[in-house]
């Protein structure tokens, strides 16, 4: 039995990136979860020239186009065929009440919600969860890896790269989608939608970091290891030591000389 194509296109592009990662050498002003900043500098930029160029206008007239409510049903729909997967990796994390909510999420809402069109689910008070395989291996403990920037799909690490590949070609709905045509149409659709969801949040980015790059870099780290713990991240190991570490002593000043009083002149002598 032969695998597809593209699971072994993905294999080939993370050892790659690995390769690269173990090769690049970090300064002392480089992150070192960022072994690759200059490539995944030149990889945003590309990011940003896309976006502003074709993705931002699309996703702009998509929203001035489509009223909140449609564009509200597309997002359930989505979300909907998503809870199957999110269930099987909260099964695989042994959140197994978990996973059973997010199957019941996944029956009311393809029912009752009419093919998922309508939450009627959190209407019920089931939360709706985030989960992926790449947070699945984190809970394994597996390691991020360096930080990477995919082409249009932004931020990611070695670790999240390999489970974003599982995520789509095994644990995406969509992907089984036919006629070919379709399944394409789909994720353009979801794509779209998504973009349009997070306009205003970019804009507010556009406008307050100094440093787009780092800002986002961080945000990501940051947001993963939220999610990998679900909201109770112990503390990092190089936090741990920058707190375990003394506090250093301020400088000391050298002593001064006490100020001698001003001289008294003498009286005048009469003459």
């Amino acid at each position: 039995m032969k695998l597809p194509r593209a699971p072994w296109t993905l294999l080939r592009v993370l050892s790659l990136l690995l390769a690269l990662a173990g090769g690049c050498a970090t300064t002392e002003d480089r992150d070192p979860r960022d072994p690759l900043e200059p490539l995944n500098r030149a990889v945003f930029r590309f990011n940003e020239v896309l976006d502003d160029a074709v993705t931002k206008p699309v996703a702009t007239a998509y929203r001035d186009l489509l009223h909140e409510q449609i564009r509200g049903r597309i997002r359930n729909f989505f979300a909907n065929l998503g809870d199957l997967w999110i269930g099987v990796n909260d099964v695989l994390q042994g959140k197994f009440f978990d996973g059973f909510e997010d199957g019941m999420r996944f029956v009311f809402n393809s029912t009752f919600g009419i093919f998922g069109l309508h939450d009627v689910a959190s209407d019920m008070g089931i939360e709706k969860r985030d989960e992926d395989f790449g947070q699945t291996l984190g809970r394994w403990g597996v390691g991020d890896g360096p930080y990477i920037v995919l082409p249009i799909l932004s931020s990611s690490t070695l670790r999240d790269t390999a489970g974003w590949g599982v995520d789509i070609f095994v644990g995406d709905p969509v992907n089984a989608f036919r006629p070919i045509e379709l399944r394409n149409s789909a994720y353009a659709v979801r794509l779209v939608n998504r973009r349009a969801d997070l306009l205003d949040a970019s804009r507010i980015l556009d406008q307050a970091a100094l440093d787009k790059y780092v800002f986002q870099r961080d945000a990501y780290l940051q947001r993963r290891r939220s999610q990998i713990y679900d909201g109770n991240a112990p503390r990092e190991p190089r936090q741990r030591d920058e707190e375990d570490a003394p506090a250093k002593e301020p400088a000391k000043e050298p002593a001064k000389e006490p100020a001698r009083p001003p001289a008294e002149e003498a009286p005048a002598k009469p003459r």
